[in-house]
């Protein structure tokens, strides 16, 4: 049973790998949109587009083979026409021959019947020519002979009469099977054409079926990679104002962009290459390399601390330089300062997990959360804390209350924002936001 179980995890697994869940991410009027295309949907537009091209090489072969078969029907036939043509010669020259043996039969009669008269005069006058005796029985002689002879030759041309008489029904016999085949070849022949033009008229439907696919194809990849392109610029933007760089951020989030695959070398009969030139091929590798940035792009976003720590504060002190507010010594600012009314509300700018809570040192009590990719905020001077350490908290959570604990003149909250332990300008997170809730 776990022989069975796990074949059917891997060959799940697999599909999964070929048909990985995708989303199409619309920005429209400053609101994203989501449209997942499921693995289902993938699979059905592989399976219709390897069912188009199956049927096309299916059709292209039935062509080929109808040729190939038309071809060697018309071979036998002209085969068949050439004995035919044979067999009349022969017997022509047999009917010639046959002509010859009664003409020479007639004129050998004639003289039979000239000897006889001659006989018959001899017979008459045998007393007054005796010495003309010898010379009939001679002639009678040689018209024995003549006559076996011709006998001879009389049989001769009786066998070979009915052997060309039986030759000749054979013949007709012969012909008539030819005939027979001749026509059912046609027949076939013309079953074979309209067969075959009904074939290339499905074969011309699928082509423009495919080449309309193909474009339908193109045009949604080029969609695609246009609004993830667009995506990445507004967020590589969006970081930009943060003042963080986009590679620096993906690598402490682990998002690095990895790409691979077999070498394929990009020939000028490429059957998926566009006017432009690009190849299908191109295109969705392009679209891959845009979708994965862009998935890294996503994860980083979502932990970006863009909104204000406070609903109901002002902005105090900046960051950067500035006269300290107890010893009035200039001294660099690590962060924003809100003043506002005692036990307000303090929110959380970005999903998290609590690293400290309580109290440190100047800072009082203090609350700092880990949002990964490196980014950390500090809020201080709290009146009180909400949360404790490892708890994860989601974005505006109420996370503390605003005070005045450890170095500080009154109430108000200390925010810092810091990339990888190096303190970062808040404002610059904050503007960054109000330009994606505006935009």
């Amino acid at each position: 049973m776990r022989g069975p179980s796990g074949r059917a995890r891997r060959l799940v697994k697999l599909f999964h790998g070929i048909f990985p869940e995708r989303q199409i991410i619309l920005r429209s009027d400053g609101r994203l949109r989501h449209l997942r295309l499921g693995r289902g949907s993938q699979a059905a537009m592989a399976a219709a587009l390897s069912a188009g091209l199956g049927w096309f090489a299916y059709a292209s072969f039935g062509v080929v083979a109808h040729h190939e078969l038309l071809a060697v029907k018309d071979r036998e036939i002209r085969e068949t026409q050439h004995a035919y043509r044979s067999l009349l010669a022969e017997i022509s020259l047999y009917q010639t021959k046959f002509s010859d043996i009664i003409r020479d039969l007639e004129e050998n009669h004639s003289v039979m019947l000239g000897l006889l008269e001659q006989n018959a005069s001899l017979q008459q006058s045998l007393a007054s020519v005796e010495t003309q005796l010898q010379d009939v029985e001679r002639d009678r002689a040689q018209m024995a002979a003549v006559r076996e002879r011709l006998k001879s030759d009389l049989r001769e041309v009786e066998r070979k009469m009915i052997a060309l008489t039986t030759r000749n029904f054979s013949l007709k016999d012969n012909l008539h099977a030819t005939e027979s085949d001749l026509n059912a070849a046609l027949a076939e022949r013309n079953a074979a054409l309209r067969e075959q033009r009904q074939l290339e008229t499905q074969v011309a439907g699928l082509r423009s079926a495919l080449e309309t696919l193909r474009v339908n194809e193109q045009e949604a990849v080029r969609r695609l990679t246009e609004h993830a392109r667009d995506n990445l610029a507004d967020a590589e933007r969006l970081i930009g104002m943060a003042g963080l760089s986009v590679d620096d951020l993906l690598a402490a989030a682990n998002h690095p962009i990895a790409q691979g695959g077999p070498f394929v070398a990009a020939g000028d009969g490429d059957p998926t290459a566009d006017p432009a030139g690009r190849t299908m091929r191109d295109r969705l590798a392009s679209l891959d390399h845009y979708m994965d940035r862009w998935e890294g792009m996503r994860d980083v976003l979502a932990r970006l601390p863009l909104t204000v720590p406070v609903t109901n504060g002002y902005l105090t002190s900046s960051f950067g330089k500035r006269r300290d507010p107890i010893n009035r010594k200039w001294a660099m600012h690590y962060g924003l300062d809100f003043g506002g009314p005692k036990k307000s509300p303090i929110y959380v700018t970005a999903p998290g997990v609590v690293k400290f809570a309580g109290r440190k040192g100047r800072y009082g009590k203090v609350v700092i959360i880990d949002h990964g990719a490196g980014l950390e905020t500090v809020y201080a001077h709290l009146h009180t804390s909400l949360v404790r350490r490892g708890e994860k908290v989601d974005h505006r959570q109420k996370i503390g209350l605003m005070g005045s604990s450890g170095r500080s003149t009154g109430t108000h909250l200390h925010y810092e924002v810091r990339f990888r332990g190096k303190p970062m300008n808040p404002m610059n997170f904050i503007k960054a936001g109000r330009n994606v809730f505006q935009g």
